[in-house]
């Protein structure tokens, strides 16, 4: 049976999905989760509503999915055991190396790798399951073939609705070095939603160039219901309960085949930007990038006319008050609108804005479908038999669990308690979601009060219900230790060019444009150990390709977890990119790499604790800051330029050099407005890609220059100050 899997940013929408016939929610603590913008949840309530999801079968998984720092361990780790003694029935983690130290730790937990892991192809999969894994939630950029493979590996979940990330997940820092706000974090900014221009024909105006549509794969879930896909994610924990309910109704209804289980309607008024992509799975389609609206866009439901300078939408649509609307003139957004009245042949809006004949009109509120989709309660059917004699003690059975009062009771001397009493205190049921029927009700006629009646129904209730939700574990991890002996004696000097042939370093890492060139005339006369940089996505075909070249090198440098496994099955040397993202001393003492990289957002007074050897920090050069997997440009290939390099300037006047690569496809990578240039005690990393004179940098970096002399443009990055 599919899994259908929902958002729930605060209580409502868990009540939301389950109401609407979810069979899994996914949430997060207040703490370690990368909506931190969401309510979330304390111990207590979710402990609440851990038992309501549960009283209907529905299962809850728990987001611990952030970059943990080495100073953080010992709180992460409690706070996984907490939520799983309390209820959770699998935790959401995005540091493998954390979660394979968890598995050993706690063989009982159950453990999804997140999508902030970057799964996209069976090498990812098969390390994740390795580590202890259950489930792998697929990056959204997985390709419907590679999702075919993955899902013969390891049970499998995959994102249908919802807000799509420009930048391939774990791999953004765009708002972390623009803004200090870590998206890693769960802190992001989300930058990418802001207005961009780009130095291209077509593009040099300012819009949301890099803000894509919202994902909606609909009936195409049949494709990957076949593929073998488990669970069928709807993204939205930021989103309103209204959405949660709608998209749930949504998938259930195309799950079950229903009448009309295509219809859109309810999805869009509740959020749509962009009017909806299929999304990467099934190919780059005309409407994955949204560039003229970036938010909630709505239905359409008429056009304006003005007369007497009211503004009239020609609809045949009914509408009230308390509706809101948003006007698009030419696919651009003018203004915002609100109900004011019914006309003849359509309804009467206000808007601030000045309107024009024409404007297309889309509805962003609907208050009577508001009310519609949250009035819809789920309750759970219970049928009670009950004997009260007197003599013996009160006895109720529900759904077949027998319980008992604690005293006997009393014959009646006046006015005795009627078997239509007794339903009458039973059909109130308290807090309680339950749908009362009854089976046979006995009594002789006791003495029983009103108020000794409702505090028995009130016992025997919450006695069914904690029966029901009540969870046994005992996980205990009080002696935990996170030793690291740092030795910070690595002197040597790796560099990331796009040619290695003029360079002399101790590593050289070579980072193609294009994966068909020759790579035999790019690293002649290189002396230090060469690596191949691979990019933190590659489908299984491009991997396929790709092992030939790698005969190549001594070894792989890789942004995705995937490289680990290929560089294992190709007897290679790994080294760990900075996609990586290691953090913390489990991460360096669980990476099986001859070189580790570590995360780009980290101090050195951070890196320092888990420095060795085999570690390098980033120092100097360029700051990946987004990895692109589909094309900015809409994918219009017949009119394309080809350029390498371009430059996306944001509203305040920054560039950021856009850089476009072939694996076969078109990829791009975004890099940060202003060159690195920080300081690092020991094993230097440089990125040199878009650099014309990478062996100057790696001179003034031997004879330890400031390089910030060299750079007309530099920051320090996260060096001295943390993420937050």
């Amino acid at each position: 049976m599919t899994e259908i899997l929902a958002p729930a940013g605060d209580k409502n929408s868990v009540l939301a999905a389950v109401n609407a016939g979810a069979d899994a929610v996914y949430l997060g603590l207040k703490v370690y989760s990368a909506r931190s913008s969401a309510e979330n949840f304390d111990y207590e309530n979710f402990e609440e509503i851990s038992k309501y999801c549960h009283l209907f079968g529905v299962k809850v998984y728990v987001a611990l999915n952030t970059i943990v720092k080495s100073d953080e361990l010992k709180d992460f780790i409690s706070s996984a055991v907490t939520v799983w003694n309390k209820g959770a029935d699998a935790l959401i983690v995005s540091d493998v190396f954390l979660g394979k130290f968890l598995k050993e730790s706690c063989p009982e937990i159950a453990l999804h790798l997140s999508t902030q892991a970057g799964v996209c192809n069976a090498y990812g999969a098969k390390l994740a399951k390795e580590y202890g894994f259950d489930r792998v939630i697929l990056a959204r950029e997985t390709t419907l073939e590679d999702i075919k493979e993955i899902a013969r590996v390891i049970d499998t979940e995959v994102f249908v609705q919802g807000a799509l990330c420009t930048c391939f997940s774990g791999q953004c820092y765009l708002s972390s070095f623009a803004g200090g706000n870590s998206g890693n974090r769960g802190k992001c900014k989300q930058p990418c939603r802001k207005k961009y221009s780009i130095d291209r024909e077509d593009c040099e105006e300012s819009a949301y160039r890099l803000s894509l549509s919202d994902l909606s794969v609909g009936e195409n879930v049949e494709m990957l219901i076949n593929a073998g896909v488990a669970s069928l994610k709807i993204e939205g924990r930021m989103r309103r309960p209204e959405y949660v309910s709608a998209a749930v109704k949504f998938y259930r209804n195309l799950l079950n085949n229903c009448e009309n289980s295509g219809d859109l309607s309810d999805l869009k008024r509740t959020f749509n930007r962009g009017n909806y992509t299929k999304g990467l799975g099934f190919g780059q389609d005309k409407s994955f990038i949204s560039p003229q609206v970036q938010g909630h866009i709505g239905e359409f439901v008429g056009v304006i006319k003005v007369e007497n300078g009211k503004f009239i939408c020609q609809s045949r649509q009914k509408f009230t008050k308390g509706d809101g609307f948003k006007i698009l003139r030419s696919g651009k957004e003018v203004g915002g609108a609100t109900y004011f009245s019914e006309t003849k042949n359509g309804f009467i809006i206000s808007s601030k804005s000045r309107l024009k004949n024409g404007d297309k009109v889309f509805i962003t509120t609907d208050t009577s479908l508001n009310l519609r989709l949250l009035s819809v309660e789920r309750k759970l059917p219970v049928k009670l038999e009950i004997n009260l004699f007197a003599g013996k003690k009160a006895e109720v059975t529900i759904n077949g669990r027998l319980y008992t009062g604690d005293k006997t009771l009393e014959p009646a001397h006046s006015r005795p308690l009627s078997v239509e009493d007794i339903k009458n205190a039973f059909k109130k049921i308290d807090k309680y979601p339950f749908e009362v029927s009854f089976g046979k009700v006995n009594t002789d006629g006791v003495f029983m009060t009103t108020s000794e009646l409702n505090a028995f129904r009130r016992s025997v209730y919450a006695k069914f219900y904690n029966n029901l939700t009540a969870v046994d574990r005992k996980v205990n991890v009080n002696n935990l230790t996170f030793s690291h002996k740092s030795n910070v004696n690595n002197a040597k000097l790796a560099a990331i060019c796009t040619n290695l042939s003029a360079l002399t370093a101790d590593i050289g890492i070579l980072k193609l444009s294009d994966f068909s060139a020759d790579v035999a005339r790019m690293t002649e006369n290189f002396k230090g150990e060469k690596y191949l940089f691979l990019p933190p996505y590659l489908t299984g075909k491009e991997i396929d390709a790709v092992k030939d070249i790698i005969k190549n090198f001594d070894g792989i440098y890789c942004d995705g977890i995937y490289g680990i496994k290929l560089a294992e099955e190709l007897k290679k040397p790994f080294f760990a990119g900075t996609g990586l993202n290691i953090s913390n001393v489990v991460g360096l003492a669980y990476c099986n790499a001859k070189h580790i990289a570590l995360s780009k957002e980290l101090t050195v007074s951070e890196a320092k604790v888990i420095m060795a050897e085999n570690t390098f920090y980033l120092t100097a050069g360029d700051i990946k800051v987004m990895d692109l997997i589909y094309c900015p440009f809409e994918k219009k290939c017949a009119s394309c330029d080809k350029r390498e390099a371009y430059t996306l300037t944001d509203e305040n006047g920054r560039k950021f050099p856009l850089r476009r690569y072939k694996t076969g496809e078109c990829r791009f990578e975004l890099y940060n407005c202003a060159s690195l240039a920080a300081a690092t005690p020991t094993g230097v990393l440089l990125d040199c890609t878009l650099q014309a004179e990478p062996q100057k940098i790696i001179e003034i970096c031997k004879n330890g220059k400031a390089l910030r002399e060299y750079f007309k443009n530099y920051t320090r990055g996260h060096s001295e100050q943390s993420v937050f």
